[in-house]
């Protein structure tokens, strides 16, 4: 069994670039940076990025087109697929790309549109289209309510 399976949060490094292929397919490409915090043996925080090629295809890559922007955060899953060619100086030249499958936007506040313009008059009178997009909700969010105590398990109860 093989399996070529990636899932990445994070930050968008550039606007999305969007075209059309000659086949009428939408296409996405984008930078994406994630991080890692650690600390090490000196109890030093640690800190490294790692950097990605997005290329998301179709209803996707239009999605990506209209709502990210430079800094948005965003959740990947998707593929790896290197591609290969000869540049203009004959040297053999290769990229490894995220192809995304599916795609989780983050926070609305990252996005291209900005909740405090206010709309144009026409746009005030006819609600824009709701579509179902996934949202990763903000770390600020409140927490959910607690639930109530629950009974204290007694170690005479446990059958072994």
């Amino acid at each position: 069994m093989n399996l070529n399976k990636v899932i990445l949060v994070g930050r968008v490094t550039s606007d999305p670039e969007s075209k059309t292929i000659p086949s009428g397919q939408s296409v996405c490409s984008f930078g994406m940076a994630t991080n890692m915090v650690w600390s090490d043996q000196n109890k030093q925080k640690q800190e490294k990025t790692e950097f990605h090629n997005i290329v998301l295809w179709r209803k996707l890559a239009e999605v990506a087109g209209q709502f990210l922007t430079k800094g948005s955060l965003v959740l990947i899953e998707g593929r790896l697929q290197t591609r290969s060619w000869q540049d203009s100086s004959g040297n053999k030249r290769y990229r490894t790309e995220i192809i995304g499958e599916k795609m989780q936007l983050g926070p609305k506040s990252f996005g291209k549109t900005n909740p405090t313009a206010a709309p144009a008059p026409a746009q005030q009178e006819k609600p824009a289209p709701q579509e179902d997009i996934p949202v990763i909700e903000e770390e600020d969010a409140p927490a959910p309510k607690e639930k109530p105590a629950e009974e204290e398990i007694d170690i005479k109860d446990i059958p072994f």
